[in-house]
C-alpha cells in the first residue's frame, strides 16, 4: 500500500485526536516500518489495519467506521493533491466510472510496484451504477468512504446498498449506488 495513504492517516489522527493520541498509538502497534512512512513509499496494508484497531480502543468508534470516515476525507485530499482527475467529470457516477481504468492506470505509471483494488462498474440507468470492489486486501469499508466524499464532493444524494461476496482467496463487494 502507498505511503501516502499511511502519512495522510497519521496526519489525519493528530488533527482528529491530538498529538498524544497519535503517539500512544503508534508506541502500542508493533510495525514492521516502526511508523516511519514516506507518501511515495510502500508500506503492508496490515500496519494500516493494525493502527486502525489500536485507534478504535482509543476512541471507542468502530474499526469500520473509522476506515470509512478516513475514506471520506481522504477523497477530498486526493482532490486537492490530484485536481487533475477531476477535471471532465460532472457528476458521481462520471468520477466513479474513471478510476479503475484512468485513475488507477495513472498510478501504475507513476507506481508500478501499487497493489491497487479492482473496480468493475456497471451503469443500470441514469440512477443506477454497481460498483464492484474486488482486492487482496479487506479495505471496502475504505472503497465506500471514498464513495460517500464522492458523493459529498458533487453534491449528490446517493444511496449505497453493499453485498460482501469474499471468497477465500478475495474481498469482494458489490456496491449498488442510486440517485434519489
Amino acid at each position: 500500500m502507498k505511503g501516502i495513504v499511511f502519512t495522510e492517516l497519521l496526519d489525519l489522527i493528530e488533527e482528529k485526536f491530538g498529538q498524544d493520541i497519535l503517539e500512544d498509538v503508534l508506541d502500542e502497534c508493533k510495525l514492521e516500518s516502526g511508523g516511519a512512512y514516506t507518501s511515495v513509499g510502500t508500506y503492508d496494508h496490515k500496519e494500516l489495519l493494525e493502527i486502525v484497531t489500536v485507534l478504535s480502543r482509543y476512541t471507542a468508534v468502530p474499526v469500520k467506521d473509522l476506515v470509512r470516515k478516513y475514506g471520506h476525507h481522504l477523497f477530498f485530499r486526493f482532490r486537492k493533491l490530484m485536481p487533475e482527475f477531476f477535471e471532465k467529470p460532472t457528476n458521481a457516477f462520471q468520477f466513479l466510472e474513471t478510476v479503475h481504468g484512468t485513475i488507477h492506470v495513472e498510478v501504475k505509471k507513476l507506481y508500478p510496484d501499487a497493489k491497487l483494488p479492482s473496480f468493475e462498474t456497471s451503469r443500470e440507468s441514469d440512477t443506477e451504477l454497481v460498483m464492484t470492489y474486488i482486492s487482496s486486501c479487506p479495505f471496502a469499508d475504505f472503497a465506500h468512504g471514498l464513495m460517500q466524499g464522492c458523493f459529498d464532493y458533487y453534491n449528490e444524494d446517493i444511496r449505497i446498498e453493499k453485498e460482501d461476496k469474499n471468497n477465500e482467496q478475495q474481498f469482494c463487494r458489490v456496491f449498488t449506488l442510486t440517485k434519489r
